[in-house]
């Protein structure tokens, strides 16, 4: 007779074995190696958290130290690899196979251990397409997670940082799967539930809180008179004349300059209200005075960032609070958000091709993908309409009888030509097709495809891809905002030349800019010190922020 409970079964035998180091849920931290001998298996698929910025590093060590007679082969899941132990997991042989999203911190070394062939390699994913695996062919059979804290049956806070814990709970403890999570403190009662107590089997009181990476925090300092430059460019280019409201910014200075001369810039084209209200986006330190001139109405946020969970506190008619009054973040749902419901992406990269697609990827580094792919994307499944979404789709396809014509998302490339160490951002090939050929991917790593592409920004001015009609044309207005690349001067100058005469190149002055007023005085805030007292004393930047 079939049955159809082994896996809850085998859930179970696991749920006992663990059991024998618990006292009830909890686990002591001693005791954690233990813990993950008795309930995980030789091949699972484990799910470290391992997110873009909050890591569950207790595990992490703990994983790393168990009997490889016991635990070896493991198939990691996981968003993040971040810390150093995630891959010496790979060192050491307790994992086998790695499928992820992002490596930043862990770039280059993931791409010398892929060369090595010390990881077997399923796939570099974007964040939702991970995700989407979890519940399908991905299914974790055990996740490690971090929360803030815990009460004794196991429902769990997570707080500012909550990410991509609920997905990951979610696709584990319905599957069968056991969820072990490391807390900072155990309470009587949580200041509110983000995990319910019936997905959670074991808690570990970790000795330290769980590192949190302050990803998003960009020093107005460092912003470069050629950063301004190119954030005037994009401002008066493209968000004014599209009017663009819902909006996700890339990581970067240029965008944390654009923030910053909201308030300012911006204010004097008289645009506040008409551009830049509504943002999937982190909790960017950058947008405090636009925020607090009242540039911004809504901001829904993949995860938090580190010293602004006061200022969030706050200012709950922005963001996205709890009844405690702390930010709750979701990774998945903001994702989902920045692909349907904004209208514009805009953000850096390392290198860009005739073509137009864009990848950070070189062939010594391996930064994975991240959110960008999703963000940078043109949803073919969205069928609401907005005046950005189908002026842009007008552009791209003027023929087509307007009620049958998709709209199109603006997706915008910005960045000076030459890049840190005066590496030029214009290629003739990315060093994606180099990489997936050394390590025989059927895929290379690009970012962003280059027909989602709409603009490009850089020093030399704006080019609208969108108004293209041969791929001829595409390549030259390519190369006519590379500049002094070598990509720039191989360009057809003659038909460089037509292309701005009929707007799909727009120099800065054809926009009434003076890159001489390119200049940090424009800047709302030029440091970090300024953002603290824009805030009110709210914000609290990381140590290593502070001159003071």
């Amino acid at each position: 007779m079939t049955s159809w409970q082994n896996n809850r079964a085998a859930r179970d035998a696991r749920i006992a074995a663990g059991s024998s180091v618990a006292r009830g849920k909890i686990v002591e931290a001693h005791d954690v190696t233990r813990l993950l001998e008795a309930v995980v298996r030789p091949g699972d698929r484990v799910c470290l958290e391992g997110d873009n910025q909050k890591q569950a590093d207790l595990l992490s060590r703990a994983l790393l130290a168990v009997d490889l007679s016991r635990v070896n082969d493991l198939h990691m899941v996981q968003s993040g690899v971040v810390l150093p132990e995630h891959l010496d997991l790979f060192d050491r042989g307790v994992a086998k196979r790695l499928d992820y999203a992002y490596s930043g911190p862990q770039s280059a070394r993931i791409a010398r251990m892929l060369f090595g062939g010390k990881i077997e390699l399923g796939a570099v994913h974007t964040y939702l397409e991970l995700f989407a695996r979890y519940f399908i062919d991905l299914t974790p059979h055990v996740a490690l997670i971090a929360a803030v804290s815990a009460d004794r049956e196991g429902n769990l806070y997570t707080g500012p940082n909550t990410e991509d814990t609920p997905t990951v709970v979610e696709a584990t403890a319905f599957k069968d799967g056991i969820v072990i999570a490391q807390v900072n403190e155990i309470l009587e009662t949580v200041p509110r539930v983000d995990i319910p107590a019936d997905r959670v089997h074991f808690i570990v009181k970790a000795d330290k809180p769980f590192f949190v990476e302050p990803l998003f925090t960009r020093d107005p300092a460092a912003i470069t008179e050629g950063q301004i430059l190119t954030a005037m460019l994009a401002i008066k280019g493209i968000y004014a004349p599209y009017s663009v409201q819902r909006l996700n910014h890339g990581i970067g200075f240029s965008t944390a300059a654009i923030e910053l001369l909201l308030p300012t810039f911006g204010e004097r084209l008289g645009l506040k209200g008409r551009i830049a209200t509504h943002f999937a986006l982190n909790p960017h330190p950058a947008l405090i005075p636009a925020i607090e001139s009242g540039w911004v109405r809504q901001i829904h946020s993949f995860g938090s960032e580190v010293g602004m969970d006061d200022y969030i506190r706050a200012r709950s008619d922005v963001y996205f609070t709890g009844p405690d009054g702390s930010l709750r973040s979701n990774r998945a749902f903001c994702q989902t958000a920045g692909l349907y419901a904004c209208d514009m992406f805009i953000g850096s990269t390392l290198q860009i091709d005739l073509q137009g697609n864009s990848s950070t990827v070189t062939t010594s580094r391996i930064a994975g993908f991240g959110g960008a792919p999703n963000m940078g994307a043109d949803a073919r499944g969205r069928r609401h309409p907005s005046e950005p979404w189908l002026r842009a789709g007008a552009e791209a396809d003027p023929d087509s009888p307007a009620p049958l014509r998709r709209g199109r998302k603006l997706v915008v490339q910005i960045g000076e030509t030459f890049g840190d160490k005066n590496v030029p951002l214009f290629v003739e090939n990315l060093d994606a097709i180099e990489l997936a050929e050394k390590l025989k991917l059927e895929l290379a790593p690009v970012m962003i495809y280059g027909d989602d592409v709409t603009h490009i920004v850089t020093e030399e001015g704006v080019a609208n891809l969108l108004l293209c009609r041969t791929a001829q044309e595409r390549e030259q207005a390519i190369r006519g905002v590379a500049g002094y690349t070598d990509v720039g001067r191989r360009r057809d100058r003659g038909m460089v030349a037509r292309l701005r005469e009929r707007g799909v190149i727009r120099r800065p002055e054809d926009l009434g800019i003076n890159p001489l007023d390119a200049d940090r005085s424009l800047l709302a805030a030029r440091s970090i010190k300024d953002l603290v007292r824009w805030s009110g004393g709210l914000y609290a930047p990381p140590s290593k922020f502070r001159n003071w």
